[in-house]
């Protein structure tokens, strides 16, 4: 039977406002989750995400898919970026992707285990470029053609790991990601949340080193500090790697995708 005491502590842990720093996209369907948890979504994206134009690169790759052995997405950004020029997703060719979110992304284009042959890190808590090698056979790519759909910047990890396999890798950007400009509007919800207790879902380290970045400008050491008094829910190992270099303390690690995300959010209560 639960006490007093443990139902005024849930109570007052359902008051914590829960911080999205998704991109504005891809924050909708977390958001809902969380307001049917009864708890408050707050949407604070930290990344601004825009999809390249498309260049003689990009739409050249994507006409040959039927080309390729495996094609690798590196996130749910690069999948909606790249379906944008695809009409139909060739029968034969595998693809990589790093955790659920980005199969999420592949469902809503009509693309799953049903019609397609999907590899991703076999370890959902571990959804980086490292445990999807793992998951690979790397020798049969040998002398194969593989294709990398990425942002402008981000890890060489999987084409280096593929090259040093014998693959014949091909990179090509689809969007591109930038920390929203610190407008007067931005600075005083930042400076809001950080004097309240808040759960932070953080999905990028591009993001949360972005965020640490934005409070240096509006308020150096002091806002840094109170925000590492912040706890965060991250999905990945390499972000909660990053949280804790950046002096965060109050740390859950989650698995990919929005059920491992809720499911350590609900622990806190």
């Amino acid at each position: 039977m639960q006490s007093a005491a443990d139902a005024r502590a849930v109570k007052s842990e359902l008051a914590v406002p829960v911080v999205i720093t998704r991109p504005l996209a891809q924050c909708g369907a977390l958001a809902d989750a969380v307001t049917a948890l009864e708890r408050e979504a707050v949407l604070l994206p930290l990344l601004e995400i825009e999809p390249l134009p498309a260049s003689a690169a990009l739409t050249a790759v994507l006409a040959r898919l039927a080309d390729y052995a495996l094609v690798a997405f590196v996130s749910p950004n690069a999948i909606d970026a790249a379906f944008a020029h695809i009409d139909a997703w060739p029968a034969d060719v595998a693809i990589a992707v790093l955790g659920e979110g980005s199969r999420q992304a592949l469902a809503a284009h009509g693309v799953s285990d049903a019609n397609a042959t999907i590899f991703s890190p076999l370890d959902a808590a571990r959804s980086d470029s490292e445990h999807l090698m793992a998951s690979l056979d790397l020798a049969a790519l040998a002398g194969k053609q593989v294709l990398i759909v990425r942002g402008e910047s981000g890890r060489e990890l999987i084409a280096d790991g593929m090259r040093a396999a014998g693959a014949v890798v091909t990179t090509v950007a689809a969007y591109r990601r930038r920390v929203p400009a610190l407008t007067p509007a931005l600075a005083a919800r930042l400076g809001d949340l950080i004097e309240r207790r808040c759960d932070w879902i953080v999905t990028s380290s591009e993001a949360l080193r972005g965020l640490f970045g934005l409070l240096e400008q509006i308020g150096g050491a002091a806002a840094v500090a109170k925000m590492q008094q912040q706890h965060l829910i991250v999905p990945h190992a390499r972000i909660a790697e990053t949280a804790a270099a950046l002096g965060i303390g109050h740390l859950t690690l989650s698995g990919s995708g929005d059920a491992s995300l809720l499911a350590a959010l609900q622990s806190r209560a």
